[in-house]
């Protein structure tokens, strides 16, 4: 098999002190000169081994960060969508290549900074690709400005300043994520704006000009008292005695007024925020604004789809479009977005699914492997290999196989301790210049392009972290622990004070997501094939912090998982089929860039690898995965089609990812194929065996529950729910569970409980998003849009002969999540449910409908109905809203991204009943059009 994962190669297939006596992840300063550093028991060293690379250009040249002097001095995060700015992997080019803020597109050339707004996505590399590109509307500069290079200048958590300056004239702008404007400040000449095309004058009120070019309406502001002039392609205008001015992208040209009220509120910085508590993850997103004329301070901001689904927050009617789906702007100069936090396990739970003579086989065959690291040298295959063993350690625990869990700990141990320690073959080196820490023997550029260091050190630190769970010496900061946090503060530093590493060098917090390349040197903008090996981070993070009793890194990890998590469901699976435009024909992407995604990986076209990398490695950090089950059929559906067939090469991947929506269909395909199959490079038979068994036993993962401790996961089957959390504390610790679920687990061990649900919550098969207002109600759990031809009925379990009036008592569950609707005044919600006793008597069946508008979780407006009392005879009846309201709580509003929940179980009797499910028999109207 061809070495997978050159995420971030120079060739593209589809796309043409510091250790502070390692006392945690605080301010540090630059090491001092000296070959060794240690760091409790281990090191790394501040010169790099004999003969190896630093960061280099694409002809192999040594390169240094472009930047002014009033940033040398400040770490850079080197992976981020705007990298290119600071390093110059091209020696011809010392500008940039093509930066993807969203709505905007930049590239800076000597003449100053070229802005775009691309609309229409074009399909290339054989329809394997679709791309927003990058293409110049105009560009904003100074008169005369000629620049030999463009640096930068200054940098926050999703905004950065370029500085031009060729001795007569400088110009600063600031630019991110999110912001319709570009703010300028410049020196030495007249603000100049240059057009693809001559412009259309739309408004013209002196210093506020508004223009079209190429259909893209903009908006050009400068000081009062100044005036534009237009002279074909050009616009100029004087800046008097002040040195700013700015411009704007349109939604409109009749939202003019709105963005001139703040087009002089200059935004300053920008700064994420993160809680984490009771199960659920908030996080602020703040622009910091300074008024350059006027007071006014506030600010527009458009939010990227993974947001505005998670927001409560007023939204204006504005839109962009985007390579994410529809952008959404925000009056204001923060938002929150609220999220159910993704949980982690160390392990799946023990289940009676699992033979353990057979594990045992299998666990031995593991660990008695006459070279359980495989030839690993680098870190990357390093890294795999450790990741396979740290699977195997609960799960040999699991089985009472002691002795075996202690071998694996003890080869887990030799190999981090010996890559912990410098001087020898392998060794972890810091770079002052680029201010980061590089693993030797390096691989796929993490040393020349400074890629894929949080996929690569994902390893170490979820590997350590199942150490520490079992030896919490090993993992004291005066031990091996100041090593794995020395590794943090390179992937995923939380701090934005440590002088030694960059804040979250990665993750973009407004993207949602890591990216891998650094130096962004593409067309494309930057690129992030592997999310599962990004997110494999995030979940050691919450190991390693919950095994430490680090409270600040483990929420930090869960942060990044929970927000990671929305962020693939859109972006790599299109779980909504709201993101992808209709002409790229694929319902996956192996590779996302700033300019949209691609069918591909860097490495081979297999279907099998282009589907399975984002989900490689399976650990209990992929349980997140099961909240769009309907994606995860679809991905399937589509390998088999791309492939030929069902999967062949990378089969225990593919199975895995199967058994998170489909357990029983996964088993199958182990049961059939176990015996003839070579394990994925970071898989074992145990491993798979254990998974794909636990999940037929227990059910799929339940991601509408999360228990309030991020070790803890729900699975589902049927109407049973099963309840797992991991307790690294040394006393016994009552987890409690967002359905009122209590589950006691002792000290430093895994407890599961029991309980009755409402089956899979989002098994909708059906391909298409919720469009209108009637629902039909499908077994198994979905309510969905789609028409359907065959019936079905699902079994209402009985009230055991106790009163549930107005209490759900094991309700069937039905659900549509992502729906989008405004509300019709006076129009009252509406069902019609065909139910049957069959000859049973006294039985009652009650209905009750609950809305989330903004699908944060939360539901907005309950409505219980009074219950249908069915006759004894044989046959369906119909039950609907007519029998009255029995109680409603909140209020009805227009649903952006919401959710619609339709429960129905017996109020009153001694038996079962059914419901007609599959067809028009049976459905919901929502007052919303």
């Amino acid at each position: 098999m061809p070495a997978p994962h050159f995420r971030s190669a120079s060739v593209l297939i589809v796309v043409s002190a510091l250790a502070l006596a390692a006392l945690g992840l605080g301010s540090a300063a630059a090491p001092a000169a000296a070959a060794t550093v240690p760091v409790g028991s281990g090191s790394y060293s501040d010169v790099r081994p004999a003969g190896t690379s630093g960061p280099t250009t694409n002809t192999g040249a040594p390169v240094t960060p472009k930047l002014t002097p009033a940033a040398k001095d400040k770490p850079l995060p080197t992976n981020d969508w705007w990298s290119s700015l600071a390093f110059q992997r091209y020696g011809d080019n010392p500008h940039s290549t093509p930066m993807y803020g969203h709505p905007l597109t930049y590239q800076a050339t000597a003449a100053g900074l070229e802005v775009g707004y691309p609309t229409t996505p074009a399909v290339v590399g054989e329809g394997r690709q679709y791309e927003y590109a990058h293409k110049r509307d105009l560009t904003l500069g100074l008169t005369g400005l000629n620049s030999p290079d463009t640096k930068a200048d200054d940098w926050s958590d999703w905004t950065v300043t370029p500085y031009w300056s060729d001795g007569a004239r400088t110009l600063r702008t600031t630019i991110g994520h999110g912001l319709p404007f570009v703010y300028a400040k410049g020196s030495g000449g007249s603000a100049r704006i240059t057009t693809a095309a001559a412009p259309t004058v739309f408004a013209d009120q002196g210093n506020v000009l508004g223009i079209t070019v190429a259909g893209h309406h903009y908006a050009l502001f400068t000081p009062a008292g100044s005036d534009w002039n237009i002279s074909g392609s050009t616009v100029t205008a004087g800046l008097g005695a002040k040195d700013y001015f700015s411009l704007a992208v349109l939604p409109s040209t009749d939202a003019l007024a709105t963005y001139k009220k703040y087009a002089y509120s200059f935004v300053t910085g920008s700064k994420a925020s993160w809680s984490s508590t009771g199960g659920t993850v908030r996080a602020t997103y703040t622009l910091t604004t300074e008024a350059r004329e006027g007071s006014e301070t506030g600010t527009l901001q458009a939010l990227y789809r993974h947001q505005w689904l998670n927001t409560s927050d007023p939204l204006t009617a504005y839109t962009y479009v985007s390579p994410r789906g529809t952008m959404k702007v925000r009056e204001g100069t923060s938002f929150t977005t609220s999220q159910r936090a993704s949980g982690v396990l160390p392990g799946l739970p023990k289940s009676s699914g699992v033979d353990k003579a057979r594990l045992k086989g299998y666990l031995d065959e593991a660990a008695n492997a006459a070279d359980p690291f495989s030839g690993a040298t680098d870190t990357y295959w390093t890294g795999k290999a450790l990741g396979r063993l740290a699977q195997l350690v609960p799960v040999a625990d699991q089985i009472g196989e002691t002795a075996t869990r202690d071998k694996l700990l003890g080869l887990m141990k030799g190999r981090l301790q010996d890559w912990f320690t410098a001087g020898g073959a392998n060794e972890f080196s810091y770079d002052k210049t680029w201010k980061t820490l590089t693993g030797y023997p390096a691989s796929y550029g993490s040393d020349t392009e400074l890629n894929d260091h949080h996929f690569h050190y994902s390893y170490y630190v979820y590997a350590a972290a199942i150490v520490a769970q079992y030896d919490q010496a090993w993992a004291a900061d005066s031990a091996w622990g100041g090593m794995v946090k020395t590794l943090v503060r390179d992937a995923a530093n939380p701090s934005r004070t440590d002088t030694a590493f960059p804040f979250l060098r990665g993750f973009d917090v407004y993207a949602g997501h890591s990216w891998a390349s650094g130096h962004q040197g593409f067309a494309a903008g930057n690129n992030q094939e592997s999310s599962s090996e990004s997110t494999n981070l995030s979940a050691g993070l919450v190991l390693w912090g919950s095994a430490t009793g680090d409270t600040a890194l483990r929420d930090l990890g869960t942060y990044l998982l929970t927000t990671e998590s929305e962020a693939i469901a859109q972006y790599w699976f299109d779980a909504d089929q709201q993101v992808y435009p209709s002409s790229f024909g694929h319902d996956t992407a192996g590779m996302v860039w700033g300019s949209g995604a691609a069918y591909a990986t860097w490495w081979t076209a297999n279907p099998e690898e282009i589907h399975g990398i984002n989900v490689l490695p399976v650990t209990g950090g992929s349980l997140h995965l099961g909240g769009e089950k309907a994606a995860i059929r679809r991905n399937i559906a589509e390998m088999e089609r791309e492939n030929g067939g069902p999967a062949v090469e990378w089969r225990d991947i593919l199975w895995e990812f199967q058994s998170i929506a489909d357990p029983a269909a996964a088993k199958a395909k182990w049961d059939a194929g176990h015996g003839s199959y070579t394990p994925e490079q970071g898989e074992s038979k145990a491993h798979t065996y254990h998974w794909i068994s636990t999940l037929d036993t227990l059910g799929a993962p339940d991601e509408t529950v999360s228990g309030d401790i991020p070790t803890s996961a729900v699975f589902t089957k049927g109407t049973v729910r099963t309840y797992a959390a991991h307790n690294h504390g040394a006393t016994t610790r009552t987890v409690t569970f967002s359905d009122g679920k209590k589950l006691d687990v002792p000290a430093r061990s895994t407890a599961t409980g029991t309980g009755t649900g409402g089956g899979d919550p989002d098994p909708d098969p059906d391909p298409e998003p919720p469009t209108g207002n009637t629902f039909q109600l499908r077994t198994g759990g979905a309510l969905t849009t789609a028409t359907g031809t065959t019936a079905a009925t699902d079994t209402i379990v009985s009230a055991g002969g106790a009163n549930h009036d107005g209490t759900p008592h094991q309700p069937l569950t039905y659900v549509a999540k992502g729906v989008n609707g405004t509300l019709k005044s006076g129009t009252p919600t509406a069902f019609r449910l065909q139910v049957d006793a069959g000859t049973t008597v006294g039985l009652g069946q009650q209905a009750r409908v609950s809305y989330d508008l903004t699908g944060d979780g939360t539901y907005d407006r309950t409505e219980t109905y009074q219950y249908f009392a069915t006759d004894p005879v044989a046959g369906w009846e119909e039950y609907t809203q007519a029998r009255g309201l029995k109680s409603a709580t909140g209020a009805l509003g227009d649903l952006k991204g919401g959710t619609v929940r339709l429960e129905v179980w017996s109020a009153i009797g001694n038996g079962t009943s059914k419901l007609r499910t599959g067809t028009g028999d049976s459905v919901l109207v929502i007052p919303h059009q």
